[in-house]
């Protein structure tokens, strides 16, 4: 599979949104209901990966595409916030559908 920039940003932003939903919904109630702290720990430390990134993709896609900063100031934001990266997508799937009329 042969994946744009963009395409593997979106991705890794809605892998991103379903970690932390996974931590937040499965992986802290095992750990503070049923004394299961290592869910936390595996499920924290890919959540963690997958931020990173994703952060690192936005910057890369930055450069790809020459957005403005501003642009990926809004994805780096959309990383921070919860449920953040699936908010964005809508505006990465729109921006890809104009990057694929372009050409």
């Amino acid at each position: 599979m042969n994946l744009k920039p963009i395409q593997l940003l979106r991705k890794t932003g809605i892998a991103e949104g379903i970690s932390f939903l996974v931590l937040l919904l499965i992986a802290m109630p095992l750990k503070y209901i049923f004394d299961l702290p290592l869910a936390v720990k595996y499920v924290g430390w890919a959540h963690g990966l997958l931020f990173v990134v994703y952060v690192a993709l936005a910057f890369y896609v930055k450069e790809v595409y020459n957005w403005p900063f501003k642009k990926f100031l809004f994805a780096f934001i959309a990383a921070w916030l919860p449920l953040g990266t699936f908010v964005y997508d809508k505006q990465l799937k729109k921006e890809e559908q104009l990057l694929a009329s372009n050409k």
